[in-house]
């Protein structure tokens, strides 16, 4: 059950050498809905990559009835949730004999909730992973039976980090199925009282206030692309950030003034230290590396960018902005 390509390198590999693990039976997915400039009606990339396989594929609007007996028709001996995106009943959630299990790309009880691979980057950690747990009514709060970590790189995006986990869910898999299928499969209780959370992300979340210390504001930036992406005013133009890095110096200068480039980036002052800006895209354009992005757009030494207030994309209780 999902919507999302983090499931599609292990869907990949249940349709070859996972199937002597498990029989893929049947895909639960979101509806096609209009995406792009075009606004044109597509599949997300779940359905497009089960379109064509011999498989049974569910879309329904609603998770209602029709959905229970579409789902149990099926007989399936478990289902796994990788970012489907929509909360199950308690009765769709007991049709399979051995339950219903869900990825969930974080090491809860950290990030619990919508965009854990976007707040565990913006916060700074240098480690998540994926944690297979069983499904409970409250939030991303149920047991857990094992973990796949995977290392956060300083210079990760929230595009590079997915990419890890999308691969970290066939060893986690391969390991626990067949103990799940003898009844060997222990499951522990989370620690309650250390959850923390995330919600779902808007366009507006992607700003930046340049008097937070310059490590904050390289992970915000690396957390939020490729979606909902950064974007500060130059000069009046939009400019997209691809990806930054932060340089300590003991004084930069008024925060939000461009300092200069070096040969990886464009600096801008910081609350502490600059911000290296290290991809940079204008409206229209690709995005480029700065040297290249600075020869044909240069941003001069002493350009003033515009702060705006950070919403927290994290709290210590579920939360909506």
């Amino acid at each position: 059950m999902g919507s999302d390509p983090l499931a599609l390198p292990l869907l990949d590999w249940l349709m070859g050498e996972g199937s002597a693990v498990a029989k893929l039976v049947g895909i639960v997915t979101g509806v096609d809905r209009p995406s792009g400039r075009g606004q044109a009606v597509r599949p997300n990339a779940v359905k497009a990559w089960a379109s064509g396989r011999d498989l049974a594929v569910l879309q329904p609007e609603k998770l209602d009835q029709a959905a229970l007996e579409a789902v149990s028709s099926l007989r399936p001996d478990v289902s796994l949730v990788i970012a489907y995106g929509r909360i199950l009943r308690d009765d769709l959630i007991g049709v399979p004999r051995l339950g219903t299990l869900n990825l969930h790309a974080s090491l809860l009880p950290a990030y619990r909730g919508a965009s854990p691979i976007q707040t565990a980057i913006a916060a700074g950690d240098s480690e998540t992973g994926l944690t297979l747990m069983r499904i409970v009514r409250e939030l991303d709060a149920g047991p857990v039976a094992d973990v796949e970590r995977s290392a956060i790189g300083p210079l990760d995006t929230a595009a590079e980090v997915e990419a890890k986990l999308s691969h970290s869910a066939i060893p986690l898999v391969a390991r626990t199925f067949p103990r799940l299928a003898r009844g060997e499969l222990a499951f522990r209780e989370q620690e309650h009282a250390s959850a923390s959370f995330c919600r779902r992300l808007e366009k507006s979340d992607g700003v930046l206030d340049f008097s937070a210390p310059a490590p904050v504001l390289a992970a915000r930036v690396n957390g939020l692309h490729p979606w909902p992406s950064v974007f500060v005013d130059i000069a009046g133009s939009p400019v997209k950030l691809g990806l930054a890095d932060s340089v300590a110096v003991e004084s930069a200068g008024v925060p939000g003034t461009v300092m200069g480039s070096d040969e990886h980036g464009l600096l801008v002052a910081a609350g502490s230290g600059c911000l290296r800006v290290r991809r940079l895209q204008r409206p229209g354009g690709r995005m480029l590396g700065a040297p290249e992005f600075l020869r044909g757009h240069p941003v001069p030494a002493g350009t003033l960018i515009p702060s705006h207030p950070m919403a927290p994309l994290r709290a210590v209780s579920p939360f909506r902005r």
